[in-house]
């Protein structure tokens, strides 16, 4: 879809409408009777947006996804709803009425904003991607709130605006960013225009260099449902160098203590699995202490205890048995638990999933989960399961 404005008509909303919901193996046969009574870009168009609004229900509500419009990247980089309400939560409990949104694509957290009774300024320098953020505006009647501008975003006054909020593009011609100064802009540029704001927001790759965050900036990783999001450099909140990763949804937030690395110690009966958010904020220490244990290697975030101490932070394991690296012996092992469900997991292995379950055949009516690892320095692997507190009187 090059052209929005055909599907902005009166015709082009009827087929919308018309092609709601339609299934890929029936859109042959759709686009075929809809050409007989309208031009065939038009019907391709309507068609091609109907996809799109399939794939965006995973991030928007499906009551927004069906009146909202998207391009393929705009369905690929926009933020989670989720996400982009809890941002937008933190900025109104800092007072927050006003912010400038850099680089908005679609509009989706200049949606979230306006929700939360935020004037925005939205701003994009792509011609169409401006005019489909300015359609879901329209679409989900925020107008009144949101101004979608067509524009190069480091020639933008932010001067009257409480707080910038900048989302720099992370893909190029060879796909990913992994260099925060290759972004467009810069992450050097959106410090720069953060630093000029009472307060600011800088969405940022999850796997951005904690050397890389400005001192006077708070970090913060976000997973939804168990899923690393995105990093966000925090200005204007008053804690500078803080760190803190949180999970939705809740939200529950776990702040940087500065602990130093937790001791190795033998594997005891649970091993836990940090949330992703957490080990990207290098908050296992801060795990660690919660449940009491350390970890089982020095370079590998598993925390090892003897003890069941539920925490939103890390998923519990009970683990039954420890053995070195050995396929025969696990298959062994699972032949004689019976364990057909095989959930595999690693951290510091080489082995793939997939490649452990053709080789050791799981048959049988029970589960296991296996952990892929290294134990003190050695290829080690963890069998057991997910750890279920222990039954009242």
């Amino acid at each position: 879809m090059n052209d929005l404005a055909p599907l902005l008509t009166p015709e082009g909303r009827a087929l919308l409408e018309e092609v709601r919901g339609t299934a890929p193996a029936d859109e042959l046969a759709v686009a075929t009777r809809l050409r007989r009574d309208h031009p065939a870009d038009l019907v391709s168009a309507a068609l091609g947006q109907a996809r799109l609004r399939q794939r965006a229900a995973a991030k928007f509500a499906a009551a927004d996804a069906e009146r909202m419009f998207f391009t393929p990247n705009g369905v690929e980089q926009s933020t989670r709803a989720s996400v982009a309400a809890y941002r937008a939560r933190r900025l109104t409990d800092l007072g927050v009425t006003s912010v400038a949104d850099l680089c908005c694509g679609i509009g989706g957290d200049a949606i979230a904003l306006a929700r939360a009774g935020i004037r925005v300024l939205a701003v994009d320098r792509d011609p169409l991607t401006a005019a489909v953020a300015r359609a879901n505006a329209q679409a989900l009647g925020l107008t009144d709130l949101m101004e979608v501008r067509e524009a190069d975003v480091t020639e933008v006054d932010t001067a009257g605006y409480d707080a910038v909020f900048v989302d720099p593009a992370r893909r190029g011609g060879r796909g990913r960013v992994f260099d925060p100064e290759a972004y467009s802009p810069p992450l050097s540029w959106a410090v720069e225009a953060a630093r000029r704001a009472p307060h600011a927001a800088l969405k940022i790759a999850p796997g951005v260099p904690h050397e890389a965050v400005p001192p006077e900036a708070e970090a913060e990783w976000i997973s939804d449902g168990g899923d690393v999001k995105e990093a966000v450099l925090w200005f204007g909140t008053g804690a500078p160098g803080a760190v803190r990763a949180t999970l939705l949804p809740g939200p529950r937030t776990l702040l940087g203590r500065g602990l130093p690395d937790p001791d190795v110690r033998p594997v005891g009966r649970y091993l836990y699995e940090p949330d992703g958010a957490v080990i990207r904020a290098h908050l296992v220490a801060e795990v660690a202490e919660e449940v009491g244990g350390g970890l089982v290697d020095a370079t590998i975030a598993y925390v090892t205890a003897d003890g069941l101490h539920p925490t939103p932070y890390a998923t519990p394991y009970e683990i039954t048995d420890q053995l070195p690296f050995n396929l025969k012996k696990l298959k062994a092992l699972l032949r004689e638990r019976e364990a057909g469900t095989l959930t595999v997991k690693k951290r510091g292995s080489a082995v793939e999933p997939e490649e452990l379950r053709r080789k050791v055949k799981p048959q049988g009516p029970n589960a296991a989960t296996v952990f892929l690892t290294r134990v003190a320095g050695a290829p080690t692997m963890l069998v057991g399961g997910p750890a279920r507190p222990p039954e009242g009187p």
